[in-house]
């Protein structure tokens, strides 16, 4: 799921196929799609785990990202898997390495833009980018109600 074969990433290299030569890929976004870091599931009933599942009708990428917190509250593992074309499962293997070792609130400071720069995204492409940091701050909400589900239940009983 997270890499296309030898084929495809043939031409993210090129930049040849059906966009032409002129919209290849950055070699970070190659790297990043060559040798996908975190890629895989953590166990989404743990409760030290949040999962985010986000996706982009426009497109049809899907990226789900899981990050596993430790008891000071600091990002020890991070996964992922990723439908979708060579940047977005770029931004999530970046994604995943950047959250690790972040406290909770250190990796919602992180931002679609710092992702688009790392991997040198054309502007077509920058919506992989704000999937990746959808799904962090997603996975990150789900750890966060995961801790204080009384608390959420009454805010929505509230509403």
């Amino acid at each position: 799921m997270a890499a296309l074969g030898r084929a495809g990433a043939a031409l993210l290299r090129s930049g040849r196929g059906a966009a032409g030569p002129a919209l290849g890929y950055h070699k970070n976004v190659v790297d990043h799609y060559e040798n996908p870091r975190n890629v895989g599931s953590l166990d989404r009933n743990a409760k030290n785990v949040g999962t985010g599942l986000v996706g982009a009708p426009a497109c049809g990428d899907v990226m789900k990202l899981q990050v596993e917190v430790d008891e000071n509250g600091r990002i020890v593992e991070a996964r992922f898997k990723t439908f979708g074309c060579g940047s977005a499962i770029a931004s999530s293997s970046l994604a995943t390495e950047w959250v690790k070792g972040k406290t909770v609130d250190e990796a919602l400071k992180i931002k679609n833009t710092d992702i688009a720069k790392e991997l040198c995204l054309p502007p077509v492409k920058l919506h992989c980018s704000m999937l990746a940091e959808d799904a962090i701050k997603a996975a990150l909400a789900d750890y966060k109600l995961k801790q204080h589900p009384k608390k959420e239940e009454s805010e929505q009983k509230a509403n």
